[in-house]
């Protein structure tokens, strides 16, 4: 920064200088954010927060450690503050056991719950090849909602070690704590995630052409209300929840018949297709009494192999807009 420059042009070159040695870091630090609280909704609030309060302290930064790893320590620590008034943010799938029959009755949905959230692939992306697969190593859905299980400095060490794959000495560094603490405390959270089932196969990518044709065959049977079609597209073992629902239905009958007798009618729906947690998804817009199709939510799918393991269907239409959507659609 030029100590000699006129009054008022020292802050803007340290605001340009600022901008310029953090902004490339933004959408990895969005993912960082997401994973540790589960809501993008949040991340976007706290990951403001981290650059509110990085700017504020930049004239004291002497860069004793890199800016990322002064960015992350910044946002970890904003993240589990805010955690410590907030609940952990389930699926219907972390709270209780599934049905195997269609026919029982739906239970009313729990808005008071606060449900953990899909995030758009499109937030993670920067022209930094390196930070795009920073942004979106470690965002499946299985994999953020197992986070969740876990206590908020647990999931924020996993995440800063197994995810980034930071030293032990810098995230001691970072949460203000000692190597031997961040040592404990990641084996406690490899143990608790080991417990609650392998995610493995959730996690695995699947090929393009695999994910393009299940979408796009999804898509087509839903719109035309199609439930022989969807049969093809799943797994016998497929599971379906649909929060605020609380619950949700496991194999492949059970979730075809709800479809099929509760969800599925011609031209019901809309579905624009799109990314979600580095896996296929659509944007659903349901048919109002105008003639209009309003925004609905969100499915994600899981796929392994070749068909459809999950859908995860986020009946929340605040969602939509943050997949950079209009919320209603005009036919």
């Amino acid at each position: 920064m030029d100590r000699t420059a006129p009054p008022g042009e020292a802050a803007m070159h340290s605001d340009a200088e600022f901008a310029a040695l953090t902004e490339p870091f933004r959408p990895e630090l969005l993912a960082h954010c997401y994973r540790i609280l589960g809501s993008i909704h949040d991340a976007e609030d706290l990951v403001q927060e981290t650059y509110l309060r990085a700017w504020r302290a930049f004239g004291r930064f002497e860069g004793r450690s890199s800016v990322r790893r002064w960015l992350y320590k910044i946002a970890t620590m904003a993240c589990l503050t805010a955690l410590g008034t907030r609940s952990r943010r389930p699926l219907p799938s972390g709270l209780g056991a599934p049905s195997d029959d269609h026919r029982v009755a739906l239970a009313s949905p729990e808005p008071s719950v606060a449900w953990l959230q899909p995030a758009p692939d499109a937030l993670f992306r920067a022209g930094d090849p390196a930070a795009i697969v920073a942004g979106r190593t470690g965002v499946r859905l299985a994999f953020i909602a197992a986070l969740q299980l876990l206590p908020a400095r647990q999931r924020a060490v996993l995440t800063l070690r197994d995810v980034l794959e930071f030293r032990t000495a810098e995230v001691a560094e970072m949460l203000d704590t000692t190597t031997t603490a961040v040592d404990s405390a990641l084996r406690r959270a490899r143990a608790r995630l080991a417990e609650a089932g392998p995610v493995e196969d959730d996690l695995a990518e699947p090929e393009e052409e695999t994910r393009r044709t299940l979408l796009d065959g999804y898509v087509d049977a839903f719109t035309r209300a199609d439930a022989d079609a969807l049969v093809d597209l799943l797994r016998a073992d497929v599971e379906l929840e649909m929060p605020p629902n609380p619950m949700w239905f496991t194999g492949r009958g059970a979730v075809v018949g709800f479809l099929a007798g509760r969800v599925l009618r011609r031209d019901r729906f809309r579905m624009v297709p799109t990314l979600a947690n580095g896996q296929p998804a659509v944007v659903a817009y349901q048919r109002a009494g105008d003639g209009r199709y309003e925004g609905h939510g969100v499915q994600v799918l899981t796929v392994i192999g070749a068909r459809i393991a999950r859908i995860t269907a986020f009946n929340d239409p605040s969602l939509v807009p943050t997949f950079g959507l209009a919320p209603a659609l005009i036919p």
